[in-house]
């Protein structure tokens, strides 16, 4: 960005601030179709890996609140919903095996609560089919807005998460300083993105199918070169993990660290509201 402030970056190119926000909704309503297959196929599936790592970190439990910022599609949410409810069967379990008179919940009712907060109505929309399609009726919310400025009190969540959305935000330490803002005192953020590669060789084997391979299967299954081009960009330009650590706690997030999957490939953050 700019010293004054009215140019960032989209990709390699240089936009003005104001554009960004629009030039990246429009990526991703012409992707969020396909964009779980898209997932899938870039990944060879271990998004999915790298999504259960994000969960086992989170550590959902019963009664919490989370809020999932870029989070459209539900993949986060409905992920810790289901951890959510079985740590809860699991305990009630435990108390019926020592005698104790528990009453079961009703029905596909969660025990903890997940906001879905996107800037994208199509991808939510995409989120809000999914859930339907599964039988999820309680337990989501579902919230159309922008991560630099949340429509949400105060100290409103026990979580936040934001995974593969942090890079498509004009400001990251806007955005930050609102994930501390909405977190409870005790509450943690965790973003899981994409970022620099710390395997030597794999770097180059990665820029090669990243700048290649998946441009061209943009364009073969969602029909749009230009968005998977920009991807593979966007990730170049993201804070590398060190950075992200500082710039975390420069908004007021504490005791930041990460760890590094797939060699770097992705990498999952996480820092306290103290």
């Amino acid at each position: 960005m700019s010293q004054q402030n009215d140019t960032t970056h989209f990709g390699f190119r240089t936009v003005r601030t104001e554009e960004k926000q629009g030039l990246v909704r429009d990526v991703f309503d012409s992707v969020a179709a396909r964009y779980d297959l898209m997932n899938d196929l870039m990944s060879g599936g271990v998004h999915r890996i790298w999504k259960n790592a994000l969960i086992d970190w989170v550590n959902p439990q019963p009664g919490q609140a989370l809020l999932d910022v870029a989070g459209g599609t539900g993949d986060i949410a409905f992920r810790f919903l289901d951890r959510a409810r079985h740590i809860g069967a699991v305990r009630r379990a435990e108390r019926r095996d020592m005698g104790e008179d528990v009453d079961e919940p009703p029905p596909n009712t969660a025990e903890a609560a997940v906001t879905v907060c996107d800037i994208n109505v199509e991808m939510l929309k995409v989120g809000r089919d999914r859930a339907t399609d599964q039988g999820r009726l309680s337990g989501l919310t579902w919230a159309c807005g922008n991560a630099e400025s949340l429509p949400f009190p105060d100290r409103t969540f026990d979580h936040y998460t934001i995974a593969f959305g942090l890079r498509n935000v004009t400001n990251i330490d806007l955005a930050l300083a609102e994930a501390r803002r909405v977190l409870k005192p005790g509450g943690r953020f965790f973003c899981l993105e994409f970022s620099k590669v710390v395997v030597p060789g794999l770097d180059a084997a990665y820029d090669l199918y990243s700048f290649k391979v998946l441009p061209r299967m943009g364009q073969i299954v969602a029909r749009n070169r230009e968005a998977y081009q920009y991807l593979a960009e966007s990730i170049r330009k993201f804070p590398p993990q060190d950075r992200l650590v500082e710039m975390m706690e420069e908004a007021g997030l504490r005791q930041s660290k990460y760890r590094n999957l797939s060699g770097g490939i992705a990498c999952i953050h996480s820092g306290w509201r103290i």
